[in-house]
């Protein structure tokens, strides 16, 4: 290293410092001294060398200039994170960052000393820095421009809930501007019954910390409700919430499509669960109001089909629905009509036909009269109107309507009207079916169930309700009459089934026993008893229950029934001061049983202004009560009604007793003049 002196004894002090010391002399800035430390970096190099030789092939910038500097002038000067190129045994050179001192040093000769602290790791650590921010400025700008071309809309919302950002595809979609939509601003955009589930659900998402689906319906621009799904999650940093973003999207086709199959499902449904076609209509009114209309009217075709050509359509209103807060039509009704109006000549195209129109002022002529009264009273802006097809024949006409503050019905809404009959085409064939035959059996009842007649001194009144569950036809039957000798004949009976067969059966006994009772004089126990020989020829199967009551007056104004049952309910006497009682005398088996024994009759005074009810056990009977309870039920409510006139007094006992409502109910009644 050359001579010995202070200057070197000094230097060697360096030898163990933790820091990098190197000196150069003379104005060629030759190495003379490098410490143990500096060598550990660079490894050994040539002393007596310029430095820019010794280190030309690890320094990548000449410092050649500063060298000179502080030299001539004494002055401190530093290199900041300056790269040097270190070696490693056995791996491949890798550049390292230093920070220099150079300072002047003077002992035999004047140099540099330089002094040298190792940065790599700060270098290092602080560009990563940078690209981290260069690379969350990256992500930024690109998540900034995937909204802005994104077809969905993407939102930001800090931890309260409210919009912290500007969203252009939500003001592209609604039209609120920036102002409008921050914070809570969105919820006005939404349809009003949305709002407050969706505050609901959103809470509950934030509370809990997750994602969240949902559907809900926005008001576009044009105008127009929509329905959108909206996702959105939690951003975390350092394991804490500190906003949310999501992303919604347009779903209308896709609920449309859903809300189809559901509508589908549900009115095959509805239909499966009837028999009757007023029922099933009504329940599939119910499937479309309000999901595909706000109203709907059912009108039935009298003659379901069969009109002879050239005359008049006649239908029959069955059915009417409304969305809530609409007025409803009252379900019945009959309208006729020309065979050349609109109404008519649109169901003899079969096709469906829809109009729009101003708000309140349905096209004339087409839609049957009690629709377009509808249409007008509610505002309606637009109607279909849908022939029902079943079985080859137009049964029923199909209205439905939807109001000005809803967008009409469009040709997949009337496609899917249609495919809902379709649908349903084998249930309402069967109900259609099942509807011909209650025709032609009440048809068939009533024609047989003849107007009581007119006696001096006696009124009577006869009523009959149909069971609104079974075929709507029964055996149920009542019969009045005068007698050859002057007194009146009361029946009144149930013959078992509720079908085409049970009207048929009715019919036979009441035949029967109007003949028996006027061929022969006698008691009604023994009338009673040569029906039920006769039923063994000519019904041996059918049974039935049969009250027959002779009424006559002995003397003026003075009243008297004989009369014998036949297993049924027993008459039942109401007098004028409210006394009540069943007439238990004359009780004898059913109709149609082999017991052949003589049957009993009884008698009793009928008081002025006292009352005589016949009745069948519809009246009474209920699957979860004790007869008693009915009978005891009846004999109080006909005391409370005994002062009514007759025919009050009969709609007075079927309006107000709870009745199962599952049997047709006969009753008739005879009041001795006060």
């Amino acid at each position: 290293m050359g001579g010995q002196g202070m200057g070197w004894l000094a230097l060697e002090a360096f030898d163990l410092a933790p820091v990098a010391v190197a000196l150069t002399i003379g104005p060629e800035h030759r190495l003379v001294y490098t410490n143990h430390a500096y060598r550990s970096f660079v490894g050994d190099r040539p002393l007596g060398e310029p430095i820019g030789n010794a280190f030309g092939d690890r320094v990548t910038q000449d410092y050649g200039t500063l060298f000179d500097r502080v030299l001539a002038t004494g002055e401190t000067a530093g290199v900041v994170e300056a790269p040097l190129k270190l070696a490693s045994a056995g791996t491949d050179e890798e550049a390292r960052y230093f920070s220099f001192s150079l300072s002047r040093f003077t002992h035999e000769r004047p140099g540099v000393l330089v002094t040298a602290v190792e940065v790599t790791e700060q270098v290092a650590a602080a560009r990563r820095a940078e690209r981290a921010t260069e690379e969350q400025k990256r992500s930024r700008r690109r998540f900034e421009s995937l909204v802005r071309v994104s077809a969905q809309t993407v939102w930001v919302a800090d931890t309260a809930g409210g919009i912290i950002e500007p969203s252009p595809g939500w003001e592209r979609l609604t039209g609120q501007s920036w102002e409008e939509y921050r914070g809570d601003g969105w919820l006005r955009a939404l349809h009003p019954d949305d709002r407050e589930p969706v505050v609901e659900v959103w809470a509950e998402a934030r509370r809990l910390a997750r994602p969240l689906q949902y559907r809900y319906r926005v008001l576009t621009r044009d105008g127009v409700h929509r329905h959108f799904e909206v996702r959105c999650a939690p951003v975390y940093e350092d394991g804490v919430v500190v906003e949310w973003i999501g992303s919604l999207a347009d779903i209308e086709e896709r609920w449309h499509r859903e809300q189809r199959a559901e509508l589908l499902g549900r009115a095959a449904a509805a239909a499966a669960e009837h028999t009757g076609l007023q029922e099933m209509f009504a329940a599939l009114a119910g499937v479309l109001v309000p999901a595909l209309a706000d109203g709907c009217g059912v009108h039935l075709l009298a003659d379901l089909g069969d009109r002879p050509a050239g005359a008049p359509v006649v239908v029959q209103r069955i059915v009417t629905a409304a969305r809530d807060g609409l007025r409803r039509e009252p379900p019945s009704g009959e309208e006729r009509y020309a065979p050349g109006s609109g109404f008519a000549r649109a169901l003899e195209r079969r096709r469906p036909v829809h109009r729009t129109f101003p708000a309140g002022r349905p096209p004339a002529d087409l839609l049957p009269r009690s629709t377009t009264a509808w249409l007008t009273a509610t505002a309606a802006g637009s109607a279909v109107l849908l022939p029902v097809v079943v079985d080859g024949t137009v049964a029923a006409a199909v209205t439905v309507a939807r109001g000005a503050d809803r967008a009409p019905m469009s040709r997949e809404d009337i496609a899917l009207l249609s495919r809902v009959f379709e649908h349903t085409h084998d249930a309402l064939s069967s109900a259609v079916r099942f509807h011909r035959t209650q025709r032609v059996a009440l048809a068939l009842q009533h024609g047989l169930l003849a107007d009581p007649p007119e006696v001096a001194g006696l009124r009577i009144a006869a009523r009959y309700c149909a069971s609104p569950t079974a075929a709507e036809v029964g055996g149920d039957w009542y019969d009045s009459f005068v007698l050859p000798d002057g007194s009146i004949a009361l029946v009144i009976g149930d013959v078992a089934g509720h079908d085409l067969a049970a009207a048929v059966g009715m019919s036979r006994l009441r035949n029967m026993l109007r003949v028996l009772t006027a061929d022969r004089a006698g008691p009604p126990g023994k009338i009673l008893r040569r029906l039920n020989c006769a039923m063994d020829t000519v019904a041996p199967d059918a049974t039935a229950t049969c009250v027959l009551a002779r009424v006559q007056e002995r003397d003026p104004g003075h009243w008297h029934v004989h009369y014998a049952g036949a297993g049924h309910p027993p008459p039942l006497l109401a007098t004028a001061d409210g006394r009540c009682r069943f007439l238990q005398g004359g009780t004898n088996p059913l109709l149609g049983s082999p017991i052949d024994e003589p049957y009993r009759t009884a008698s009793c005074s009928l008081p002025p202004g006292s009352t005589l009810l016949l009745y069948t056990d519809g009246l009474i009977e209920r699957p979860d009560e004790h007869l008693d309870v009915g009978l005891d039920r009846l004999c109080a409510r006909a005391s409370a009604l005994r002062r009514r006139p007759l025919d009050a007094f009969c709609d007075g006992l079927l309006d107000d007793l709870p009745t199962a409502g599952t049997d047709d109910i006969a009753v008739l009644g005879a009041r001795v003049d006060s």
